[in-house]
């Protein structure tokens, strides 16, 4: 095994967790409970790879349709819902997850656990001798299934702290449908082998990254807003996460005329 290939196989999936986890600033997952995420997504490559052989079985198609086929069921269904399942048994239903942005924080680690993975068995062992693969795969590949985490994230934090059941189950729904398109989408214009598909990859990938972005914004304002005081005050006094602080927001603001009245009520009460 070259250790060089492993090193730039396992580096853009280290790298992105870690900016993940620096993103999610005002109210951090437990450090463990991430780590589990992360390796659940990276053992979730085999069960994974079973399930897609067998999905490859059915495929009877030819040309695009065989393309379609192989992109948004046998690879884009396959692996997004391995993947929510690492989240829905590791984290969903765990204390820590209590705000939006947890959601995608978790998808996040369990997607770039199983890219990491994936890209092991790429760079390292299946195209060992072609040095463009390992770059396409650090650019391209592997930031790809983080995109397609923040939509998962997404939805399936919109589902966890959804009260009606209608649209919880929608939400539920949505966090895998959509991310399996947007996989679906990406596979297919690279295995199409069709030029006029292949001009629109660029736009495409940018488009990923520009939604995927304005969702990830979106959860980190709403944390900003949800922890960012009471995290500013823990961070001064130099307390942990475990340590009680008064809550400022519980207490009401009093005026100057109120304030005044009741030092005089004590100094008449003293006289």
């Amino acid at each position: 095994m070259d250790l060089n290939l492993l090193v730039t196989a396992v580096t853009p999936g280290i790298a992105l967790a870690l900016i993940i986890y620096f993103v999610d600033r005002y109210d951090r997952e437990p450090v463990k409970l991430l780590v589990k995420t992360f390796i659940g997504g990276a053992l979730i490559v085999f069960p994974t790879i079973l399930l897609e052989s067998f999905l490859s079985a059915f495929n009877i198609f030819g040309g695009l349709l065989g393309a379609a086929y192989t992109a948004f069921i046998v690879a884009g269904f396959s692996e997004e819902f391995f993947k929510r399942f690492v989240v829905m048994r590791m984290d969903y239903d765990d204390p820590a997850y209590d705000e939006k942005i947890d959601g995608i924080v978790y998808c996040v680690m369990a997607s770039l656990g199983f890219a990491t993975v994936e890209n092991v068995m790429y760079v390292v062992f299946r195209f060992a001798d072609v040095e463009s693969v390992g770059l396409y795969r650090a650019f391209l590949a592997v930031p790809a299934h983080m995109l397609f985490a923040i939509t998962m994230g997404y939805f399936l934090s919109m589902a966890k702290f959804c009260n009606d059941p209608f649209r919880k189950k929608y939400y539920y729904t949505r966090s895998l449908t959509t991310p399996m398109l947007l996989h679906g989408i990406f596979d297919f214009i690279l295995m199409s082998g069709n030029s006029f598909l292949m001009l629109i990859f660029f736009p495409y990938v940018i488009y990923l990254w520009r939604t995927n972005l304005r969702k990830l914004n979106q959860y980190y304002q709403e944390s900003k807003d949800q922890n960012g005081n009471n995290g500013n005050i823990r961070n001064f006094h130099g307390l942990n996460e475990n340590d009680e602080i008064i809550d400022v927001d519980e207490y009401e603001e009093v005026d100057d005329s109120s304030e005044y009245e009741y030092k005089n009520n004590d100094d008449n009460d003293e006289d």
